[in-house]
């Protein structure tokens, strides 16, 4: 390593590993301090806006003032303080509304609301009804530490209806605060709604596809999923198996396996999965490490036949489905036309052709 030496008050510092172990230990401190400035500053902010939403809400209730004080607020607040931006007319209204959303959920709400940024809360209450909905969502994006973009996509593949709902035997194969937590971590279906592929695609197209996008696959895999490979390659006996998708997860410290199918669930992947566990948990697993963890991710599956299949085995798994959905860009499905307006033009078609028919006859 090159060195290089300064002089800083008539002594030679030398610019070595230890004074690089010295400034980053400094500059950890720094960015670690203006992190909690940061969330400092937010929090004061958040609790602004809820005294603020509160006295607003309070006094239109109390003497039946419409929306015009609204306006009138936001133009005097907004001369009074020019230099801070919350006090537009359609901010005042956001904080209204959010005051009013969890106005009725007890005290614990605040403290959740103010671990978040200010857009991330707009974003909560401008696309879900349900404050019940809300608070897992808050919840969720704290835990994740979710930007406001994945905030919206976990929104719209309605993670509060897919989580925790596979079909497993955790319970029977696990102790319990890792059975939980395995059956809170997985999620049914699975929605790719980043694959440009047909409904009728086999199962090495989706699996390459799902590599190609693997940043997209562990978002809606979810926190905690690392890759360690596709295909991954087993010798058992002599013989070569090869794993479809194989991961590491960091929350329930295990492996977990991904077997991937293009049609229905059979009963006899659930048997083939079983010895995969086997193999990982006697090739790979270390002491540390929790059983390995098995899904069969497959295009349909029936719940008897999958509940039956998973019963009596000895190792740790669940049955998932997986959609493959092309979503429609919301701008782009308003301009749609409507099946009625479809049928419309379709009838006026048939009327221009038969004319023309008719003329030529």
């Amino acid at each position: 390593m090159v060195q290089q030496k300064v002089k800083i008050m008539g002594a030679d510092i030398v610019k070595s590993n230890e004074y690089f172990q010295l400034l980053n230990q400094i500059k950890t401190k720094v960015k670690a301090a203006q992190i909690k400035a940061s969330v400092s500053v937010n929090k004061e902010l958040i609790k602004l806006y809820w005294e603020i939403g509160k006295i607003i809400c309070d006094k239109q209730t109390k003497s039946k003032w419409g929306d015009a004080v609204v306006d009138m607020l936001a133009k005097d607040l907004k001369r009074e303080f020019p230099e801070m931006k919350g006090f537009s007319r359609a901010n005042l209204f956001s904080i209204r509304q959010w005051h009013l959303f969890y106005s009725k959920m007890d005290e614990k709400v605040q403290q959740l609301v103010g671990q978040l940024p200010w857009g991330h809360n707009i974003v909560i209450i401008n696309k879900i009804k349900d404050p019940n909905q809300a608070i897992f969502y808050l919840n969720e994006a704290i835990k994740n530490n979710w930007s406001r973009n994945v905030l919206v996509h976990q929104i719209e593949s309605r993670l509060h209806s897919r989580n925790g709902k596979v079909i497993n035997n955790f319970i029977t194969t696990l102790p319990a605060p890792q059975s939980d937590l395995a059956r809170q971590t997985l999620k049914d279906p699975y929605v790719f709604d980043f694959l440009s592929l047909g409904e009728e695609a086999q199962e090495r197209q989706i699996e390459k596809e799902l590599t190609k996008h693997i940043t997209q696959f562990l978002l809606e895999l979810g926190a905690g999923f690392s890759f360690v490979g596709s295909q991954y390659h087993l010798e058992v006996s002599g013989q070569d198996y090869y794993i479809d998708l194989l991961f590491y997860h960091l929350g329930l410290r295990c492996y977990v396996i991904i077997e991937l199918k293009a049609g229905d669930f059979k009963p006899e992947y659930a048997g083939k999965l079983n010895f995969y566990l086997s193999a990982i948990d006697n090739s790979l697993k270390h002491k540390e490490d929790n059983p390995s963890i098995g899904i069969v991710l497959c295009k349909r599956k029936d719940k008897v036949i999958a509940e039956y299949s998973l019963k009596d085995m000895s190792k740790p798994m669940g049955v998932s489905e997986y959609k493959i959905v092309r979503s429609i860009p919301e701008k782009l499905k308003a301009s749609l036309p409507t099946i009625d307006e479809l049928e419309s033009e379709l009838s006026k078609s048939k009327v221009i052709k038969k004319a023309k028919k008719q003329r030529s006859l």
